[in-house]
């Protein structure tokens, strides 16, 4: 059974997490990959962990981006855990939230070399969209949105 917990990124067991997902994706992008600066968790305040067995094992967060819309972020799962749908549940879980407060929409981005999570996010009823924001210049960045 896995149990989903709200929470902030003040967190420290979001904070461990947000290392693994920063070295994984240092390993395939490179540790100086023009996506990395913003991988930054300061003052988040809608963060997400999945507990197995009240073992942490994975996360996400948003923010808010607009007047509508949240931006999810710092999506992960631990290795030995994965393909069990946990990334579903954590996502649905922040949509949930996300819509709590009054949004009506979601945006993402994730890097071309992360194939399953850009998987993961069209199985979960997101679209490809144009690159926004400060992302338009990074050419192997996806955006994804999501009406909620």
């Amino acid at each position: 059974m896995i149990e989903i917990k709200r929470t902030n990124s003040d967190n420290l067991e979001f904070k461990k997490l947000v290392e693994l997902l920063n070295s994984d994706l240092a390993k395939r992008d490179g540790k100086t990959h023009s996506l990395s600066k913003f991988n930054t968790i300061t003052n988040l305040k809608y963060v997400v962990l999945a507990l197995k067995k009240d073992k942490v094992i994975g996360c996400g967060a948003f923010s808010k981006y607009d007047l509508n819309s949240s931006e999810i972020k710092r999506m992960y799962v631990s290795p030995e855990f994965r393909g069990q749908r946990i990334g579903e549940k954590i996502l649905s879980e922040l949509e949930n939230w996300s819509r709590e407060l009054g949004n009506s929409k979601c945006l993402l981005f994730t890097g071309s070399k992360q194939p399953e999570a850009s998987k993961l996010y069209q199985r979960n009823g997101y679209f490809l969209i144009q690159n926004y924001g400060e992302l338009q210049d990074i050419s192997d960045c996806l955006c994804f949105e999501k009406d909620l």
